[in-house]
């Protein structure tokens, strides 16, 4: 079994933010004078402490014989170990297993300064211009975005300019 992506270890996973989609694919080499049917099964384990943490899989999860789709916010933030074991039908005793390590990190904030995240603001004399970027901001990983997240306290300031 080799898994088709970038070499990965529990030590330097794979990195994808919580928004993004992604997929593991896998290219068999099956080299037997037998029946070649194949039972392939993909678990994915968080790696919390061991990863010996197994999660179920959910129906969004697409996981074929030969690749593994995992939609955005499917995962929350953390380590997992994705597995595809993969065993011969008329000898189940044969089998073969390779994993790949991912880590599921925080997507990027989009920073508005103004409403609807203009690129361009026009501003006439002696009018108001309020820039809040913790009212108008984006988190992609939860659907309301908290005002107060830290990020904003320490190097945002509500701006305001007359």
């Amino acid at each position: 079994i080799t898994l088709i992506s970038s070499t990965s270890s529990l030590l330097a996973p794979l990195e994808y933010q919580r928004n993004q989609d992604f997929s593991i694919s896998s290219y068999l080499n099956l080299n037997c004078n037998s029946s070649l049917t194949v039972k392939s099964n993909w678990t994915i384990a968080n790696c919390t402490s061991t990863c010996s943490y197994p999660i179920r899989l959910d129906q969004i999860v697409i996981a074929t014989p030969s690749e593994l789709y995992i939609p955005s916010n499917t995962l929350n933030y953390g380590i997992y170990q994705l597995t595809l074991t993969v065993s011969m039908v008329a000898a189940p005793q044969l089998s073969s297993s390779a994993s790949v390590y991912v880590k599921i990190i925080p997507s990027d904030i989009t920073v508005n300064l103004i409403a609807f995240g203009t690129s361009m603001i026009t501003s006439g004399y002696k009018q108001d211009l309020l820039l809040d970027p913790g009212t108008h901001s984006i988190d992609p990983d939860v659907e309301l975005f908290n005002a107060s997240v830290s990020f904003f306290k320490r190097y945002m300031l509500c701006l305001y300019f007359k």
